[in-house]
């Protein structure tokens, strides 16, 4: 284990910068998580965790954690209280940082379960509410993620709001929504568009099943005409009152929860 005290250390300034900045993560293929809940999601995941940071006060207030983290690690670090203020992207550091080898993959024959049930996100922009949709994504069974565009799976926010799902549940990440769907739709699935236009199906009697793939878009412009144009049915989420959309992660919420109810007839989602 070396010991660093200076916040000019290289490895410091490094750290800070996969925290600050998507180019950097994408360049580099690292991210950092803080906090001993998702350094050990990260751990006992299988991540590969390249450098661990912790202080002398996180190594006794998680003695367990900072063991099986250091078994884990290629490389230990301890620092001081001031290092992990300068780390932290919390108010109050727990003083425990790990940096991760990336894990994305790619839509194609060996990633997309033939009968699953995906979430595509297009250009969604808040990481809360990218980590909000892959908590519920997890729990309500869905196969994956699909991710284009918007904000970095990786961001600290993102990373915080999914509380570990991020990196349990599979997320495939395209540059491209097309090259997503097309490559969907060459395994077979049936590509959905939400959009609150008047003239799509309500959600409720969409006929979501198996090989299902349902698009969610950008908070502020929703799914892209092009992305439309390429699914085979549109959906909306009825709603009454003078509310015009919902919240990003509140619509997929109720879409992901129609997908399982579609393909499931136990009891965990009645009819």
């Amino acid at each position: 284990m070396e010991e660093i005290t200076s916040r000019s250390n290289a490895r410091v300034k490094a750290a800070v910068q996969l925290f600050s900045s998507a180019a950097a993560r994408r360049e580099e293929g690292l991210f950092v998580l803080e906090g001993a809940r998702l350094c050990m999601e990260a751990g006992q995941t299988g991540i590969p965790i390249r450098q661990l940071f912790f202080t002398r006060r996180a190594l006794e207030r998680y003695p367990e954690e900072t063991a099986f983290l250091q078994e884990k690690a290629a490389s230990v670090f301890l620092i001081t209280e001031e290092i992990s203020r300068r780390l932290g992207d919390t108010q109050s550091p727990q003083g425990i940082f790990c940096i991760c080898g990336v894990l994305d993959k790619r839509p194609g024959d060996d990633t997309i379960e033939k009968n699953g049930s995906y979430i595509a996100l297009e250009n969604i922009q808040d990481p809360s509410n990218l980590g909000a949709i892959a908590r519920t994504a997890e729990a309500l069974g869905l196969s994956g993620l699909i991710v284009s565009g918007g904000c970095d799976i990786y961001s600290p926010k993102a990373q915080r709001a999914a509380m570990g799902a991020l990196l349990r549940v599979p997320v495939l990440r395209m540059d491209s929504i097309e090259e997503a769907l097309h490559a969907c739709r060459a395994q077979g699935m049936r590509l959905f568009a939400s959009t609150p236009r008047a003239d799509a199906l309500p959600v409720a009697g969409a006929g979501f099943g198996p090989r299902t793939v349902c698009v969610v878009g950008n908070e502020g412009a929703g799914v892209t005409r092009e992305t439309m144009a390429l699914c085979d049915a549109l959906v909306t989420i009825p709603m009454r009152g003078r509310a015009e959309s919902l919240n990003a992660s509140a619509a997929a919420a109720i879409l992901m929860w129609e997908m399982m109810r579609g393909r499931s007839s136990c009891a965990a989602f009645p009819e």
